[in-house]
């Protein structure tokens, strides 16, 4: 019975061992923070990051001039980007073109993604969705993937981003879940339910909270919300994910922050996003 004992024992010890190594191969996730969830402080961002941990930054893809100034400026504040917010006009014909310099400048950078929310307006379906591939095309030239952003009509939820991935079917295209704009756009649904849909399309995460009231612009720190963070992300993991995460922060329509509590919110989310496990 005592060998019994032994042998269960350090069986369980050999299986924590291997659990605790399987977690530390995990590959970490790059944690970023938008630049713009600093509103009119984005001047502070640059040192505030530094000071509470984070290495990426998720901002505005530079006009080509500029490109050599910013790589400056993140290497003297440690920082790097992961991945790019761009513009993509779909109401134009020539709207692939235009993406050029800003896939240039993600090529030169080293940048590997390009957020888009691109919106078609009154463009037949059938020209957003040859316009998405020649852009998917062009980013493909330079080592880019183009990733849409949860917002309507091409992305409003899991079913609508699968619908257009499967019509543009581009390896350079794909999705950015955005898990606070599932409850703002949608009634009835949350963002694991909606993930789980368009999982495999999934290249870059936005980690923003909200309120769960439909069209309600109120968007606390990560944590705070009805968002269930712990789920996505063990789901993100089981999937084997392997982008970046972003948290966004855009607080309550009507209520000003001051500079302590906007950074101090930013802080918050980090700490709590932090604190769920596996991010650089």
């Amino acid at each position: 019975m005592g060998r019994m004992r032994f042998v269960l024992c350090l069986a369980a010890v050999l299986a924590c061992g291997l659990a605790a190594a399987a977690d530390d191969a995990a590959p970490k996730w790059p944690l970023a923070v938008r630049l713009m969830s600093y509103g009119q402080w984005q001047d502070d961002a640059w040192e505030h990051l530094k000071s509470i941990g984070v290495r990426h930054v998720f901002m505005q893809v530079p006009a080509p001039e500029e490109a050599d100034a910013l790589m400056a400026k993140l290497k003297a504040h440690g920082l790097d980007v992961p991945v790019f917010r761009g513009e993509l006009d779909l109401t134009k014909a020539d709207g692939a073109a235009a993406l050029e310099p800003q896939l240039a400048v993600c090529e030169k950078m080293g940048v590997k993604y390009l957020f888009l929310s691109a919106k078609p307006g009154e463009t037949p379906h059938e020209e957003v969705v040859a316009r998405l591939r020649a852009a998917g095309d062009a980013a493909k030239k330079h080592g880019v993937t183009l990733t849409l952003e949860t917002h309507p009509p091409l992305g409003t939820n899991g079913d609508l981003q699968g619908e257009t991935m499967k019509a543009v079917d581009h390896p350079n295209v794909r999705v950015n879940f955005d898990t606070a704009n599932i409850t703002y756009y949608n009634k009835g649904t949350d963002a694991l339910a909606e993930l789980k849909k368009s999982l495999a399309f999934v290249r870059t995460v936005e980690f923003k909270d909200h309120t769960g009231a439909f069209e309600t612009w109120d968007f606390p720190v990560a944590g705070k919300g009805v968002v269930d963070f712990q789920a996505v992300t063990a789901l993100l993991r089981e999937s084997g994910y392997a982008g970046p995460v972003t948290i966004e922060f855009e607080g309550t329509k009507g209520v000003e922050l001051t500079r302590e509590q906007t950074l101090q919110a930013i802080a918050d989310s980090v700490a709590y996003v932090r604190s769920l496990g596996g991010f650089d």
